[in-house]
């Protein structure tokens, strides 16, 4: 497994780990010009739990990938926080914010994963 799919694993984890809902993995590896090989997108349901899972995030991908984020834009509000990992990208919103945003859809020809939810 390359590093880019470990950090992508990571993510994920660090999504679960704090009940982070209705996760998608959007691979954009294909896709001639696009800003990253992955955009991975899930949601919370109040601002600090959307802040609690960008802290989560942030402790998976240093732990288990050895990552630290270039950049992380939006912690202030915690209605959408933006993480910036190079080829992947991470945006973890709030549900009227991702439905208004609706990011997984910008680029029809990318391959979309659904995470299942962990209840």
């Amino acid at each position: 497994m390359d590093q880019t799919q470990t950090l992508v694993k990571a993510v994920v984890k660090g999504l679960q780990e704090k009940k982070g809902k209705n996760i998608v993995i959007v691979n954009l590896s294909q896709i001639e010009g696009a800003i990253c090989r992955y955009m991975i997108v899930g949601e919370g349901n109040s601002p600090s739990q959307v802040a609690a899972l960008c802290d989560s995030v942030w402790d998976f991908a240093r732990k288990e990938a050895g990552e630290k984020t270039l950049s992380i834009d939006g912690e202030q509000r915690a209605e959408w926080i933006g993480m910036d990992y190079g080829d992947v990208t991470v945006h973890i919103f709030l549900p009227e914010k991702r439905h208004f945003y609706n990011l997984e859809t910008l680029w029809e020809d990318a391959k979309i994963t659904e995470v299942p939810n962990l209840d």
